[in-house]
């Protein structure tokens, strides 16, 4: 599924890549190209200096592949994989001064998305053995979000709506707006296609029988106790068996096992792709060789 997805972003990931090369290249890389010969070759050895969930590696090859397709990317661990301190990612040979050129954009985007493959794959843990779906949301870096809900993807959990596009999600200030949870579902059925669900985000016990009233199709339970979340499903599942319950707010390591206790269906998790710490990975000139030409 999660290369499905990196396959369809393909073609914007070129482009996108293109333009933060640009970014970072600007008229040229004057230190490397004052201070390195440019018939020089050499081997870059990507490692990684923390333990983690390496999520990433396609991208990085076509940094290398877009900066100089003569560069050779040879992968040495699994996408999705667990790394340890000291594990060598992929070796890229060729010209020193490409290597240089992709270095950093490359290790920006495989450390950023390892670090949430990384953060995905603790909170999938902390749910193992329970049925619960763990996804992200849409608190994504600008311009990144696909591949970021892809490294999601790679670390074990699933991807929310994409976008404001694809899911109509009624929150607290589309209520207000639209003057209550029954007004709002309603102007949002009649616009829509019939394939398209509507989710209502719900902070009350009387927001929720509004909402189911409404014929909401998801019912988000925001910041809701674990006692008060565990009673609402029971309201749910008595009323409406079919609608899907998702829980959000105040989710952490130490919490989300208690939320999902509580027999929702989804969690969404905002922090599997915000405030991220990246994984701490290097490149390193190994066995330069200098060309005879």
């Amino acid at each position: 599924m999660q290369a499905s997805l990196l396959e369809l972003y393909k073609p914007n990931l070129i482009e996108s890549i293109r333009h933060w090369l640009e970014e970072d290249i600007g008229t040229g890389d004057v230190t490397t190209l004052s201070t390195i010969p440019a018939d020089s070759v050499s081997t870059g050895i990507i490692h990684v200096k923390e333990d983690g969930i390496l999520a990433g590696l396609p991208v990085a090859e076509e940094v290398f592949r877009a900066v100089d397709p003569a560069l050779v990317f040879e992968a040495r661990a699994a996408e999705g994989g667990p790394l340890r301190k000291g594990d060598l990612i992929a070796v890229v040979s060729g010209s020193t001064r490409s290597i240089l050129l992709g270095e950093r954009l490359a290790l920006n985007l495989l450390q950023r998305l390892s670090g949430i493959s990384t953060r995905t794959r603790s909170f999938v843990d902390a749910l193992e053995g329970l049925p619960t779906r763990l996804v992200d949301t849409r608190k994504t870096t600008p311009g990144h979000r696909l591949l970021e809900k892809y490294a999601v993807r790679v670390g074990g959990g699933h991807n929310h709506r994409f976008g404001l596009y694809d899911a109509v999600m009624i929150k607290d200030n589309h209520i207000k707006g639209a003057g209550g949870i029954s007004a709002a579902v309603q102007a949002a059925r009649a616009s829509i296609p019939h394939t398209m669900k509507i989710e209502v985000e719900v902070e009350s016990f009387p927001q929720l029988d509004e909402a189911l009233a409404a014929g909401a199709d998801i019912i988000m339970l925001d910041n809701m106790s674990v006692p008060d979340m565990t009673e609402a499903v029971k309201t749910i599942r008595s009323s409406a068996p079919h609608v899907i319950v998702e829980a959000s707010g105040n989710v952490n390591l130490n919490t989300i096992r208690g939320i999902a206790s509580s027999g929702v269906d989804v969690i969404s998790v905002g922090r599997l792709t915000y405030s991220v710490n990246a994984l701490d990975i290097s490149l390193d000139l190994n066995e330069r060789k200098e060309s005879s030409l």
